[in-house]
C-alpha cells in the first residue's frame, strides 16, 4: 500500500480536500497520513472512501457519519460530537472515550470505559447527526458512550508501600 503524506504546517486544509476528492480510484491502494492538523476544521469533509482503523481518534465535536464499517480503534478518545455507522465497528470502539455518543448499527466490539447504553430517546440525536435520509430507519442501531471509571484515580488501599507511612 502506498503511504501519501499532507503535511498541513506547510499545505491548506484545502489540497487535502481536493487531493481526497479527486477522481474515483484515486485512494485506491493508498494510505493517507495528515501531519500536524493543529485542530485544523473542515478535514475530509464529505469523503465518500471507506474508513480505516481509528475512525474518529480524538473527536472534538465533529459529526461523522460512515455508510460502511469502520476499523478497530475508531473514536479513541472522542471527547464530543456524534460517530454514526451504518455498518460494523472493529474491536475497541471507543476506547477510553469521554463524552461523545456513538451510534452503530451492525456488530461492534468495545473498547476501555465505553459502555452500551439503550436509549430509545436518542433516536432524534442520531437523525439529526446523521440525517434522516443518511440512516434511514433508526432500528437496529446501538448507541455507545462512556462509562465515566477513567473520570477519576482510585488508590488501591491494600497496595503495599515502600517504606513506613
Amino acid at each position: 500500500m502506498e503511504d501519501l503524506s499532507f503535511d498541513l504546517g506547510e499545505q491548506p486544509v484545502r489540497a487535502l480536500n481536493q487531493f481526497l476528492h479527486g477522481p474515483p480510484g484515486t485512494l485506491a491502494g493508498k494510505h493517507v497520513r495528515v501531519i500536524n492538523p493543529d485542530g485544523a476544521h473542515n478535514i475530509a469533509v464529505g469523503l465518500n472512501a471507506p474508513s480505516t482503523s481509528r475512525c474518529g481518534i480524538s473527536m472534538k465535536g465533529i459529526d461523522i457519519v460512515v455508510r460502511g464499517n469502520i476499523g478497530h480503534m475508531s473514536a479513541f478518545m472522542a471527547q464530543s460530537g456524534h460517530l454514526v455507522v451504518l455498518g460494523d465497528a472493529g474491536d475497541a470502539l471507543g476506547d477510553s472515550i469521554y463524552e461523545a455518543r456513538l451510534y452503530v448499527r451492525g456488530a461492534s466490539s468495545r473498547g476501555a470505559d465505553c459502555i452500551g447504553e439503550a436509549d430509545d430517546r436518542s433516536t432524534a440525536t442520531l437523525r439529526r447527526a446523521a440525517g434522516a435520509r443518511a440512516c434511514g430507519t433508526t432500528r437496529g442501531f446501538r448507541r455507545y458512550g462512556s462509562a465515566r471509571t477513567l473520570y477519576h484515580f482510585h488508590v488501591d488501599a491494600d497496595r503495599p508501600t515502600d517504606g513506613p507511612s
